[in-house]
């Protein structure tokens, strides 16, 4: 008996003590310091609808590897300012992101002119930079740190309107002219000199290439005198902004071509397929996502539901067709980098990066030499049968025909423009 009781003791005993030490590890490894990722983001301003989509999409992925246990045996924790879509305030956030709060990483807001600031600050501290949806921004740094979350490939302005073309040039009737047009701005600029290059290899005859003021409201002129140059194929490269008032435009004169669309952007938006309608039957236009049976990434589609149950409260993008899978693939990358280096070293950290070829939501993603996709892969879709208002009709197959890449392919392209916008 005396033995039987010594025996339990000395049982219970170390039961007590391997709990103690149990529940001694699990404080100690809450008690870690958070992991902090910071950076700037659009909130306010013209760039707020998709800064907050991306902020949600960002969030999404946060409580995820948080539930998981976190990075490294931390909880991730985002610190972030609001750069009020204002480039000038941008190199003060970093600045103060790295300096005072002390982030262990920095990633970038939402857009080129945000992006291209905070650069010479990644530069001097040799720091990973992965950034969202920025047009060859790293054309003027050359940085071996940045990696670019838009999948236009090694040569974005060529990529980004060549995927357009490669869509047009699938017309029954042969193309062989096009009417180049744009803002005046930066992103029209890189786009309009790309839709060149693209032309030129398709051997097209350039009839018209012109360029619109910032302040342009009404683009009926425009495109009558495009109109008078009787092209094949119209292109437009135009912001959110524009995009609707180009699309109405084209339907008041009764615009005569082949294929009619562009770099469009806009188009992704829900707000915009909202507000246009059944005016974007025949548009071929460009998109990140279209709910087609051909897009089938690995996770996306519960990414979306996660994200569209959120959208209504949080005041932003219902769909989230256009930056919200990007900017979660983003850090998808960032975290199983972490996980796979085993720490924040950043040289480790930037070349684990550039030598994979990373799963996500969004495909396969391989960065090239200069922190672009090293296959580009712009989707650029065909509207047809849009009926009404409603966008809840675009969670659905069918609104958007995806006729180019070849291997996203889900449709055929109807033309001329005229026939396929009925």
């Amino acid at each position: 008996m005396f033995v039987s009781n010594m025996r339990r003791r000395l049982l219970v005993a170390a039961v007590t003590m391997m709990a103690s030490i149990g529940i001694a590890s699990v404080s100690v490894a809450q008690n870690k310091p958070p992991l902090k990722i910071g950076f700037g983001m659009g909130l306010t301003g013209g760039m707020a609808a998709n800064g907050k989509a991306a902020l949600v999409s960002m969030e999404i992925w946060r409580e995820e590897i948080n539930k998981k246990g976190g990075l490294l045996g931390r909880q991730v924790e985002f610190v972030y300012y609001d750069d009020q879509s204002n480039p000038s305030l941008v190199p003060g956030i970093y600045t103060k992101l790295l300096d005072v709060d002390k982030v262990d990483l920095i990633i970038s807001g939402y857009g080129t002119n945000l992006i291209a600031p905070a650069m010479p600050i990644a530069m001097q501290r040799n720091l990973l930079f992965m950034t969202l949806f920025g047009t060859n921004v790293n054309a003027k740094f050359n940085y071996p740190g940045y990696f670019q979350m838009m999948p236009n490939g090694k040569e974005p302005a060529v990529g980004l309107a060549g995927g357009f073309f490669d869509a047009a040039m699938t017309a029954k009737k042969k193309p062989t002219s096009v009417a180049i047009v744009g803002g005046d701005n930066e992103f029209a600029a890189m786009t309009i000199e790309g839709a060149r290059v693209v032309a030129k290899k398709y051997n097209l005859k350039v009839v018209y290439d012109k360029t619109y003021p910032p302040n342009t409201t009404d683009y009926t002129p425009i495109l009558r005198a495009v109109q008078a140059t009787n092209p094949d194929i119209v292109f437009f490269a135009s912001y959110p902004n524009e995009t609707p008032g180009v699309i109405r435009a084209a339907r008041e004169i009764g615009l005569k071509t082949e294929v009619f669309g562009g770099t469009m952007i806009g188009l992704g938006f829900a707000a915009v397929k909202k507000q246009l309608g059944p005016l974007l039957n025949g548009v071929v236009g460009y998109e990140l996502y279209a709910a087609e049976k051909t897009v089938n990434f690995p996770g996306i589609d519960a990414f979306l539901k996660i994200y569209q149950s959120r959208a209504e409260k949080e005041g932003v993008d219902p769909l989230g067709y256009y930056l919200p899978p990007y900017a979660y693939a983003e850090m998808e990358i960032l975290g199983n980098a972490i996980e796979k280096v085993g720490s924040l070293d950043q040289k480790k950290l930037i070349d684990y990066i550039r030598a994979t070829t990373h799963k996500t939501v969004v495909g396969d993603v391989k960065f090239a030499s200069n922190g672009e996709w090293e296959v580009g892969r712009p989707m650029y879709v065909q509207y047809r049968g849009v009926k009404g208002n409603d966008i809840d009709q675009f969670r659905k197959a069918g609104p958007s025909a995806i006729i180019s890449p070849k291997e996203l392919k889900s449709g055929e392209l109807i033309t001329p423009y005229q026939e396929a916008s009925k």
